[in-house]
């Protein structure tokens, strides 16, 4: 290797900054060979050139933090939307289906209230609470806020019907045809109790993440 390929190499070392690279030949030596050497002086001009052109600089990466985060919380506001209409849906459901089966109840026990004098009094007996319970329904289905309160009232009889009428039917006093309707009683208590665990998201901003039992 001669004089010039070494100096060559302890330039070429301090424009990478390698110091060790270069610390055998001082700097003193470089420079006074460079001053004697125009070949040398050529070659670390155009080392120098090719060193700032490939050189990497700094790029600027922008803060997408702001945009991302408001992504996200539209994202979040979208879904928040969709379900509160979607149990709003199955709110105004229940409630149709409870003021229904109300006014089914209403329509049938009116005939036989107004059944007359020679009607059982147990029948027009029975028909009055049967319009009692059907605008039970029916304010439940109005005002849902209030269903929870008649839920145990609901339960009850539906369970007291269900269960005096199987005993009513295996001693033969009644026809198991007869006792069927016994059954919509379970099928407003099953109404009554869905509605009252249906949060109202029409009042608030957000729905609760759970319901209480």
């Amino acid at each position: 290797m001669n004089i010039c390929d070494e100096v060559r190499e302890g330039l070429s070392a301090r424009l990478d900054g390698e110091e060790e690279g270069w610390a055998a030949t001082s700097a003193v030596s470089l420079d006074g060979h460079l001053a004697g050497c125009a070949d040398c002086r050529t070659w670390l001009r155009a080392a120098e050139q090719l060193t700032r052109t490939v050189r990497l600089q700094p790029v600027e990466v922008p803060d997408l933090t702001a945009p991302i985060l408001a992504a996200v919380a539209a994202d979040q506001t979208a879904a928040e939307r969709a379900h509160r209409e979607q149990v709003h849906g199955r709110r105004q459901i229940l409630r149709i289906a409870l003021a229904a089966t109300a006014l089914v109840q209403l329509l049938l026990a009116l005939p036989a209230l107004l059944a007359g004098v020679g009607e059982l009094h147990t029948g027009r007996e029975a028909a009055s609470f049967d319009i009692a319970l059907a605008v039970g329904f029916a304010l439940a289905a109005w005002r849902p806020e209030r269903a929870r309160a008649f839920l145990p009232v609901a339960f009850v009889l539906a369970v007291c019907l269900i269960l005096t009428s199987a005993f009513d039917v295996a001693d033969g006093m009644t026809a198991f045809a007869h006792e069927m309707g016994h059954l919509a009683a379970l099928a407003q208590a099953g109404l009554l109790w869905a509605l009252s665990r249906t949060p109202d998201t029409s009042r608030s901003g957000h729905h609760p993440a759970t319901v209480a039992g």
